[in-house]
């Protein structure tokens, strides 16, 4: 039984969702699924702000529990070493929703919207209250719009 319970744990703390790289298939997902659309703008290879949001917050355990059956989310990533290089299209798809909801060019920058693209919340930059305030604002703001 013990064996049992320790493999579950290990499992539940692997449990990440998967981030989304396609924005129309994101809102098609959330329309069908009537979820909210977290999008994330990031530069995974050089931002640290946004390297920390990832490890400390997106890959948590209270997160992916909180996101999972509420939120399809969507990595709008903009890393600048050549191995990290994105395809042609979605280096443009990236630009166009940055064009769109990140003009000033915030990194990190996360928006919560609904699935037609509207903007519900933003928050600009590595959330100040911490990890569980961010989760627990969050939450707030999916009941509020369900």
């Amino acid at each position: 039984m013990k064996i049992l319970l320790i493999a579950m744990h290990i499992c539940a703390l692997y449990f990440v969702l998967q981030w989304l790289t396609n924005f129309e298939q994101a809102q098609k997902q959330a329309a069908e699924k009537h979820e909210l659309i977290l999008l994330n703008f990031s530069g995974s290879d050089w931002c640290s702000p946004c390297i920390r949001l990832r490890k400390e917050i997106f890959e948590s355990e209270s997160f992916n529990k909180m996101a999972d059956g509420n939120l399809v989310l969507v990595d709008a990533d903009f890393p600048r070493l050549k191995k990290n290089r994105l395809s042609e299209q979605l280096q443009k798809q990236n630009d166009r929703l940055a064009e769109k909801y990140n003009r000033d060019g915030h990194f990190p920058y996360t928006l919560l919207l609904d699935a037609k693209g509207n903007v519900l919340k933003s928050w600009e930059g590595y959330p100040r209250e911490g990890a569980t305030a961010f989760i627990n604002e969050l939450q707030t703001e999916i009941n509020d719009n369900h």
